[in-house]
């Protein structure tokens, strides 16, 4: 993650996330994020939510519930979209492409319950901007 002089303006909590996320805690990255979610009660609420909402899908995929995971894949898409292309110096864009690619097996799948593994590889990263 890079992190910029101004890393100090982010709520720590944010960060902390971010380094779960990125080291594939994606459970624990939804607990740092749930806490900053129900004290936000700005415009950023959704945004939070949406974070909350990519992890615990990656969380569900890993865990091979590709129902969970499809289902939490397309609201964290809905809970994002008025923050894209960027916020809070996270490139949505790049997030959502790569969220797209990890799961396109799964959302390609005309299966009731696909049975698809993640490939680890095409897992994104947060990078906050410089």
């Amino acid at each position: 993650m890079v992190m910029s002089s101004a890393a100090e303006t982010y709520d720590s909590r944010y960060l902390e996330g971010i380094r779960h996320f990125n080291a594939c805690d994606f459970f624990e990255a939804h607990d740092v994020w749930e806490e900053l979610w129900q004290e936000c009660t700005g415009s950023g609420r959704h945004y939070y939510q949406g974070l909350i909402q990519v992890a615990v899908c990656l969380h569900h995929f890993g865990n091979g519930n590709t129902v969970g995971a499809k289902k939490l894949y397309s609201t964290s898409r809905a809970h994002l979209a008025g923050y894209r292309p960027h916020y809070l110096g996270l490139d949505l864009e790049k997030l959502l492409a790569e969220l797209q690619v990890c799961c396109a097996e799964i959302l390609a799948s005309a299966e009731k319950f696909p049975n698809v593994e993640i490939v680890v590889d095409r897992i994104p990263k947060i990078q906050l901007d410089k």
